[in-house]
């Protein structure tokens, strides 16, 4: 089970009794009640002429279904659009179907893999998903948004990386998975923000040095005093506000978090290897996709790493990915290890 907004956060919502967010609280309270449950290749062709001849070139094409939950919690609603189909005159179904369509993008056009499951399965996203419904969510087979309260939360189709981050637990899962819990569920939550930040500047055409690298920009309303759900370039800083309180998120391993609440907090602790990415990224320069992101992608799906792997385990993988692709003498070997240090986290130590 994978949610984009963390349940601390909604807690904090939750027990506010302030007046101006009374139907922002109780949204909250309804979110955390409820259940989730767990649970064809298309191809585009172009065509050219070489000389006398017809050049056939294909590459896979995202096969999308959005479906409508008309604000029950029930899935996976009503079909309301699919490949080919007109675009919608809800908002909330075009911005899904885009957004899908915009990370299959990504992950063909980065690593040639087509689709969550490498395979070109259908992209499946429901949209109004319950009343006031303060988060998204992917549970296995499709993506789930809700609308938000409006006065804290908007509604989250709107924001790419929310989108592709939690598209992204979909492809962790498929290269073999990282346990729910602990570090391994922080590193699940962490790679999955990767994913969601690298589709947001494949999008753009963004650099590593143009990147806000911000997940969940534009998803809080104006009344909240900050920008994005997290930062991964300044973990902790995301927000400052009167109710939600300060993000929680540390940058260091100095400042880990134990903790029993939220799997033994995987979206907090998230910040430590979110920084030690960012700090690859920006180290190598150009897109991020290009070479930092490669050595994600293919330390988590190689289907090697432990499921129970922690910080010091998977620091050690990406060092290893990138020595095997780039040579053990390269930039990004040293900018690998460079950036976990940086952390606090030595390649080849037990961890904390």
């Amino acid at each position: 089970m994978h949610a984009i907004v963390p349940p601390y956060l909604l807690s904090r919502l939750a027990d506010t009794d302030a007046p101006q967010l009374a139907r922002a609280a109780e949204a909250a309270r309804a979110t955390l009640a409820v259940t989730r449950e767990y649970h064809r290749t298309r191809v585009n062709l172009d065509v050219t002429v070489d000389g006398d001849a017809l050049v056939f070139e294909g590459a896979p094409a995202p096969d999308r279904v959005i479906s409508d939950a008309q604000h029950r919690e029930r899935l996976p609603g009503v079909r309301v659009r699919s490949e080919d189909d007109r675009a919608s005159t809800d908002a909330a179904v075009n911005q899904a179907f885009d957004g899908l369509g915009e990370t299959f993008a990504f992950f063909w056009d980065a690593f040639a893999r087509a689709g969550v499951d490498g395979a070109g399965g259908t992209l499946e996203a429901t949209v109004h998903y319950g009343e006031k419904y303060d988060n998204a969510f992917w549970n296995g087979e499709r993506m789930v948004f809700g609308d938000g309260d409006g006065e804290v939360f908007t509604g989250f189709t709107g924001s790419l990386s929310v989108i592709a981050h939690e598209l992204g637990h979909g492809v962790i899962e498929a290269g073999g998975g990282l346990d729910y819990q602990g570090q391994s569920g922080a590193l699940n939550e962490s790679v999955a923000d990767v994913f969601g930040a690298l589709t947001e500047q494949h999008a753009l055409g963004q650099t590593a040095d143009e990147a806000s690298w911000l997940i969940g920009a534009g998803i809080f309303t104006a009344a909240v005093q900050g920008v994005a759900l997290r930062s991964m370039a300044a973990p902790g800083t995301a927000y400052d506000d009167d109710v939600l309180g300060r993000d929680p998120q540390p940058a260091h391993m100095r400042d880990y978090v134990a903790t029993s609440e939220d799997n033994g907090g995987v979206h907090i602790n998230s910040g430590i290897p979110n920084k030690a990415f960012e700090l690859v990224a920006t180290a190598l320069g150009g897109h991020a996709w290009e070479r930092a992101g490669r050595i994600w992608y293919l330390t988590v799906t190689a289907g090697t790493l432990p499921r129970t792997a922690d910080f010091a385990a998977f620091a050690a993988a990406t060092a290893q990915t990138a020595v095997r692709e780039y040579g053990e003498d390269s930039e990004e070997v040293a900018a690998v290890h460079t950036a976990w240090g940086a952390v606090g986290v030595s390649i080849g130590d037990t961890g904390a």
